[in-house]
């Protein structure tokens, strides 16, 4: 009987270990995050009262998605905590400590994104005309899109990392407005398909892939 027992135990223990290391490696919780719209007021502003610093967000929060290591707050629920303030395009890159403190009452976010587009432009060469900036037909071109921006602790203001991201097209680089005219947005397929917005995706993705590569910094 005493055999028995001492058999039974030892099998306990023997499972008591093996699923130790499955214990240890066990995932750690993904860190929440929230994206404020991108300031774009150092870049040439062509788009009427289109905010492009906000269809960024919109990108980057959808690459933040696709890649799975962050949890990513909706954008709703962001909004509404920031509706009782009018956010003008220069507090967007530095949020000051009532902003930080409202953000930091949504439940489980201790991190927002906030940054700004330093780039986003077009270099033309040969046929077609610019409108408001814009180029419509013809020629050859490249597109180029930067943005940087700083990942903050809510709970402390401190800077925990500072990233960029960059896109280069060459596929002609002004969008076409004569496909969907000028109330046309960035999640559009014609915007999309164009050189503009093909450079503005890469530089989301890069952000977003570098962003990643410092997630160790995060608690």
């Amino acid at each position: 009987m005493r055999g028995k027992l001492s058999a039974g135990l030892a099998a306990v223990a023997v499972l008591g270990l093996a699923g130790a290391p499955y214990a240890q490696t066990a995932k750690p919780p993904r860190p929440q995050v929230a994206i404020m719209d991108f300031d774009y007021g150092t870049v040439d502003n062509w788009w009427g009262q289109y905010d492009i610093g906000k269809g960024m967000a919109d990108q980057v929060v959808d690459a933040l998605v696709n890649d799975g290591s962050f949890r990513v707050i909706e954008r709703k629920k962001l909004d509404t905590v920031l509706a009782e303030q009018d956010f003008a395009h220069t507090n967007r890159a530095e949020p000051n400590a009532a902003t930080l403190a409202k953000i930091g009452k949504i439940k489980g976010v201790k991190y927002i994104i906030a940054g700004s587009i330093t780039r986003f432009s077009t270099e033309k060469r040969g046929g077609g005309v610019r409108v408001k900036g814009i180029g419509i037909g013809g020629g050859k071109g490249k597109a180029m899109v930067n943005l940087t921006a700083r990942v903050i602790d809510v709970t402390s203001g401190e800077i925990i990392a500072s990233v960029k991201g960059e896109g280069v097209s060459n596929k002609g680089g002004d969008f076409n407005f004569s496909t969907g005219g000028f109330g046309v947005g960035t999640n559009a397929e014609e915007w999309r398909n164009s050189g503009i917005g093909e450079a503005q995706e890469k530089a989301c993705n890069d952000f977003v892939a570098k962003l990643v590569t410092q997630k160790d910094r995060f608690e």
